[in-house]
């Protein structure tokens, strides 16, 4: 089982040196949330695929670089060691599980009976929280994310980029690598699937939004939904744009 304790300090070596002595007598090994850094502690998880909550993702990839860190994953198998995402990507990861076990039938009844789907849709990228945009070092860096930031729907191609702050796309392509590791393009792509995201929580139609991002048509801002989330922009607003279905409505 995960914690917060467990991603504030180092795990405590007799907690990774039993997690490892019941592993060997254990036909199978899993775990919930922040519990695959117990894991990977033990070394249960070098060399192998790995997921763990999407806020502690890269913690887990930085700390143990030997583990395969699949940040978007709801729950990973390799051979007889299991991790999940977040505390109900566990439940999805039981179910699995059980199916593994028993079979399918029993899996969808069990599913039926705790209101769940056999397969959640999508990966926990859909839930994670907005890109996290510390401020560059580099003036022209700077300039141009703060740019991207406040006006996504501009021309942010690199040359555009790259001639609102006086350097070569190839310099600002150094820049981004070394500061932010990434490419502009793939950071804008990024920053536009944020605010794509922040629009339809707020109820905008799936037109207007991908106007507001600047993705310049439904269909692009759809791909790379399906792409970075696994589902599609309306799929995303039914699930997280309100609360309100569920509720009696007031006469």
């Amino acid at each position: 089982a995960g914690g917060d304790v467990l991603v504030d300090r180092a795990i405590e070596t007799d907690l990774a040196d039993t997690v490892k002595d019941l592993h060997a007598r254990s036909r199978r090994t899993a775990s919930v949330c922040t519990g695959s850094f117990i894991l990977a502690a033990a070394g249960l998880l070098a060399g192998r695929r790995a997921t763990t909550h999407w806020r502690h993702a890269g913690l887990l990839a930085r700390a143990f670089p030997d583990v395969r860190v699949e940040s978007d994953a709801l729950f990973v198998q390799d051979a007889a060691v299991y991790t999940s995402a977040g505390v109900s990507a566990g439940m999805d990861l039981a179910l699995a599980l059980v199916e593994e076990d028993h079979g399918a039938d029993l899996t969808r009844e069990v599913a039926r009976q705790l209101v769940m789907f056999m397969q959640r849709p999508g990966g926990q990228s859909q839930f994670s929280a907005p890109l996290d945009r510390r401020p560059p070092r580099t003036s022209p860096l700077r300039a141009v994310v703060d740019l991207i930031s406040a006006q996504p729907a501009l021309d942010h191609s690199a040359a555009a980029l790259a001639a609102r702050v006086g350097v070569s796309p190839r310099q600002l392509g150094r820049l981004f690598a070394a500061e932010l590791r990434t490419t502009p393009a793939r950071y804008v792509e990024l920053v536009r699937l944020d605010h794509a995201k922040a629009l339809l929580d707020r109820g905008h139609t799936v037109a207007q939004t991908a106007r507001g991002a600047g993705y310049g048509s439904a269909e692009t801002m759809r791909r790379s939904f399906v792409a970075r989330l696994g589902v599609s922009p309306s799929q995303y607003r039914d699930r997280f744009a309100t609360t309100e279905q569920g509720k009696d409505t007031p006469r």
